[in-house]
């Protein structure tokens, strides 16, 4: 097996939840070196989320946190101290990549802007994750995860496309907000990296994430204000499509049929029945118009059939059809475990956990693989305190009395 991927790059990551680790963990797990710094007393907020092992609140159980931080070195540290201040920068020193998130202009009030660390080391790429950006009307707003949701336009995107500005808008599911914003970051710094590695030199990336996930919408984002259209389908549940979410004996199956001749096939695994030859059903505008008079027919299809069944049978026809699956059916899916997808991970606390999420790549030279579980509060401060830095027992000792780690 070869070396992975971004072996020899070092991260300091000195975020919170989920934006910044995530994108931290998806280079942790290529083989960068992070460091994550954590609250010396509280930790970082992610340990107090569930779900939690067993639904034991403790803080090293939480499935989140694990989740979003394998990989990873952790330390405690309060930068805001003068000590800390100091210990902070010099790990900044000896890093490629530097992820925060903290409001607007907090870095630069603690000395630790792009502007004074980049005189210590030239080479530093600095990523800032912020709800709006550092510019704007809105730079200095706080916000959540719901806020930015419903100002990047998903409340009303989402389901995609949205059925109607008349409805109320929807809140997104989980964290995939975070998630989403972690993904365009973690592409931001990597073009970073990239351009360090052809020229040298480092720099500082702005990110807002509002509009990393109006990035994320792509054509509807851009369908209104550039040509005035309101995206409106979503499926026979909202009346405005003969296609989209339909409900099975055992659940839910999406079809998809934007073309004529996906359709036509959605038709023949119906057994084209009479009425899809009607005039009133023939293209699509038609059929937007006429949704509830063929919608009827053809739940009553899908009533008494098996989700799995109907996904087989049309995707054999070339319909693009597809199964909605619980949370459970993902963990059983035969073809997440034919690949290997979950795998064994031993943690200090937790324990061995048998269905871990490991990663949705296979490079056949540089592997993934879990080097060491998300860290314990503070787990390796002699690490990267004492061996790294030189800092002796004594000094340590005084430094965590005094609250900096």
């Amino acid at each position: 097996m070869g070396e992975k991927a971004l072996k020899g790059v070092k991260i300091l990551e000195y975020c919170k939840t989920v934006s910044g680790a995530y994108c931290t963990k998806l280079m942790a797990d290529l083989g960068a070196e992070v460091i994550k710094i954590e609250d010396p007393t509280k930790g970082d907020s992610a340990r107090r989320k569930p779900p939690f092992l067993n639904d034991d609140p403790d803080p090293e159980k939480s499935g989140l946190f694990m989740y979003i931080n394998t990989n990873k070195y952790g330390i405690t540290l309060d930068p805001t101290r003068p000590g800390g201040n100091k210990i902070f920068k010099d790990l900044v020193k000896d890093v490629d990549i530097l992820i925060e998130d903290l409001a607007p202009g907090e870095m630069e009030k603690i000395g630790l802007g792009y502007e004074n660390l980049k005189k210590i080391n030239p080479g530093l790429i600095m990523a800032s994750i912020t709800p709006f950006g550092r510019s704007g009307p809105y730079k200095d707003y706080k916000a959540c995860q719901l806020n930015i949701a419903h100002v990047s336009g998903q409340g009303y995107l989402l389901p995609m496309p949205a059925p109607s500005l008349d409805r109320p808008p929807v809140k997104v599911g989980g964290n995939s907000g975070n998630f989403d914003t972690s993904i365009v970051a973690a592409i931001a710094v990597m073009a970073a990296l990239f351009w360090k590695g052809k020229t040298g030199r480092g720099q500082f990336i702005e990110m807002s994430k509002q509009e990393a996930l109006m990035s994320m919408q792509r054509v509807e984002s851009v369908t209104f204000p550039n040509a005035g259209v309101n995206m409106t389908r979503v499926g026979i549940a909202q009346r405005r499509s003969p296609d989209g979410i339909m409900p099975c004996e055992d659940g839910y199956v999406v079809v998809v049929t934007p073309e004529e001749h996906q359709w036509e096939s959605f038709m023949k695994l119906l057994g084209n029945p009479e009425w899809s030859k009607e005039e009133w059903c023939t293209d699509r505008m038609k059929r937007v118009e006429n949704v509830d008079r063929i919608s009827k027919p053809i739940l009553e299809w899908m009533n008494d059939k098996k989700k799995e069944d109907v996904f087989r049978k049309g995707q054999a026809l070339s319909v693009p059809v597809a199964p909605i699956n619980s949370s459970k059916e993902v963990v059983e899916s035969p073809q997440f475990n034919a690949r290997k997808f979950f795998v064994e991970m031993e943690h200090p606390v937790a324990g061995k956990i048998n269905k871990f999420p490991s990663s949705p790549y296979r490079f056949s030279k540089t592997p993934w693989d879990i080097d060491r579980p998300a860290p314990l509060l503070g787990e390796h401060n002699e690490i990267i305190f004492g061996k790294r830095l030189g800092l002796s027992k004594e000094e340590l000792e005084n430094l965590k009395k005094s609250g900096i780690i």
